[in-house]
């Protein structure tokens, strides 16, 4: 499996047949490399969407309609994209994509499209290639953590640990010990804008014999 950040709370996964885009908002995003925009969209065959804010769903209806690539996320906001395709589940379901078994998840946080209620925030669990991932979406912590950790045991956490709009550093760690079995974990959603997180440190002091994981835009990580 291969995991690259795309800034922010985007993510290119690669795994058995499948390149999944998730929440990749390129166009704006400032820690992204705008001539860069091509090697981060190449072969993706599916995008997922954890909700519908401009910092996760802004130009991705564009992307999906210049590479032909079907969008999954959650029904209400499915029924908002036009002009492409997209395929509208609800928490509890499960698609493969390519390989990749996605099973949507809760998430505490908003949602809404260009103004427009867009049903719940969500995260999802991914299987692939002998790991199983989860990606929290935007979230504070939540009592849901406790099954999903129980009953899929993921390995990998990529957890929104920026602060103001989500969980901040301490609380993705409390939440990691508390309610989940990591081997690694991944920062996200930080170091966008002033107001988040800069570097995590603070994820790493709370997560002592975790390999948590601070990564670099557009650098891969193989695991």
């Amino acid at each position: 499996m291969k995991l690259t950040w795309l800034g922010h709370a985007g993510w290119r996964l690669e795994a058995e047949e499948a390149v999944i885009l998730i929440d990749p908002w390129l166009d704006g995003n400032p820690t992204f490399p705008a001539e860069r925009k091509a090697e981060a969209l190449e072969g993706a065959t599916h995008i997922l969407l954890t909700h519908g804010h401009g910092d996760h769903a802004g130009g991705v209806p564009e992307i999906a309609a210049e590479k032909d690539i079907e969008i999954f996320t959650m029904v209400e906001l499915a029924g908002l994209l036009e002009g492409v395709k997209a395929t509208g589940f609800n928490k509890g379901g499960t698609v493969d994509l390519g390989g990749v078994k996605v099973t949507m998840v809760p998430a505490s946080h908003s949602s809404a499209y260009n103004g427009n209620p867009a049903g719940s925030e969500v995260g999802y669990v991914l299987k692939g290639d002998g790991k199983c991932v989860y990606f929290s979406g935007d979230t504070g912590i939540m009592a849901d953590m406790e099954w999903i950790g129980a009953y899929f045991e993921p390995d990998i956490g990529i957890l929104c640990c920026g602060g103001f709009y989500t969980m901040d550093m301490e609380q993705a760690a409390w939440a990691a010990k508390r309610y989940f079995d990591f081997e690694t974990v991944i920062a996200s959603h930080y170091k966008t804008f002033p107001a988040l997180a800069q570097d995590a440190e603070a994820l790493k002091k709370g997560l002592k014999g975790v390999d948590v994981l601070e990564p670099e835009v557009l650098v891969a990580i193989e695991l």
